[in-house]
């Protein structure tokens, strides 16, 4: 099949005061999210001067992958759309379309499978597409990497270098922990053949990362209704529990994340960081893969599989994932006045 652009999807942030409020309705549109909820939030955001780092992530790794892709052969213009802020993914899809672009090759900022993590990018792109009207261009979806050596690798050497860090300083026992970003369990549980992915996605990430150390796996930055189960434990909590059980310090590795979301600088810097140090726990965040070269690397090697035929396909782990996901895969989870 043949391709003639490159897409950067992402989820989007906002870039000053102004913005904050505006993004925060446009992600929780229909969640039934408390206003408190929103309010608090909304203040984090507010911390860092309205300002998220994940759109200056997308410019830098688009940045990063300019000169990879001339290196590599891939002669594919770029474009960026986001899901909750500009540049909107609708705005984008019609400019791609004025260009002449009749199908494009789309990398979603998440390596794993949930609805909000991957089918939802796929609802994305329909509905820009729908927008955009006649002409709107074929925009296919690259799969999931969770597994990938690009991605597994920069994730095992920033582990390394934050547990080399507080080992120094702790003085009890270590344990290693891994976060991903919670969902309703409902959801981790979708049905259809793809149902609990999400999880076996990560656990794996995390033993592939961890290799012959120890580690739990825990969750953060929950966000829905408080009447709606969601994966647990927090953080934070799992901390106090690693504390009462006589640990000396911590490493948390974010390996839900591609890199330093504001979910990463809020719930892990500030708050968890804020959690180890009234416990007496020395604490380390390990890195994100960011723009580091073996994850940009990674993208070019997940593009080439699709531009090139018989093109060797990178996993380290088991758990599958697909080019291209079944139509019943990660269902919308139901909402507040839907059955």
């Amino acid at each position: 099949m043949e391709y003639d652009a490159f897409l950067l999807l992402s989820f989007g942030g906002p870039e000053g005061p102004d913005d904050v409020v505006p993004f925060l309705e446009n992600v929780t549109r229909g969640r039934g999210i408390p206003p408190e909820r929103l309010a608090e939030v909304a203040g984090h955001y507010h911390r860092f001067g309205g300002v998220s780092p994940i759109n200056q992530q997308c410019r830098d790794l688009l940045a990063a992958l300019r000169p990879a892709f001339a290196d590599a052969g891939v002669d594919l213009p770029m474009y960026w759309g986001n899901r909750n802020w500009h540049p909107m993914l609708a705005d984008t899809v019609a400019r791609m379309r004025d260009d002449g672009v009749r199908h494009a090759l789309a990398f979603a900022t998440s390596a794993f499978g949930s609805y909000s993590s991957c089918r939802q990018y796929l609802d994305d792109i329909a509905k820009a597409r729908a927008t955009v009207g006649a002409g709107a261009p074929v925009i296919s979806k690259i799969r999931q990497f969770h597994d990938h050596p690009g991605y597994v690798r920069p994730h095992a050497d920033a582990l390394r270098a934050a547990l080399a860090k507080v080992s120094a300083t702790a003085t009890g026992p270590v344990r290693v922990v891994f976060t991903a970003h919670s969902i309703p369990t409902a959801m981790a549980a979708s049905a259809g053949p793809t149902g609990g992915r999400y999880e076996a996605q990560l656990r794996e990430t995390a033993a592939l990362v961890a290799g012959d150390l120890p580690w739990d796996l825990v969750w953060q930055s929950r966000s829905g209704s408080p009447l709606t189960p969601w994966l647990e434990p927090d953080i934070n909590d799992h901390l106090e529990a690693l504390a009462d059980a006589g640990a000396g310090g911590v490493v948390v590795s974010p390996i839900g994340f591609v890199s330093d979301h504001l979910e990463v600088i809020w719930d892990l810097d500030t708050e968890a960081a804020a959690t180890a140090a009234k416990l007496g726990l020395a604490y380390a965040r390990a890195a994100t893969p960011g723009t580091d070269p073996r994850f940009v690397a990674m993208i070019v090697d997940l593009v080439r599989e699709r531009l090139t035929p018989g093109h060797p396909r990178a996993v380290l782990g088991s758990v599958p994932t697909w080019d291209a996901c079944p139509e019943v895969c990660c269902p919308a989870p139901a909402r507040p006045g839907r059955p």
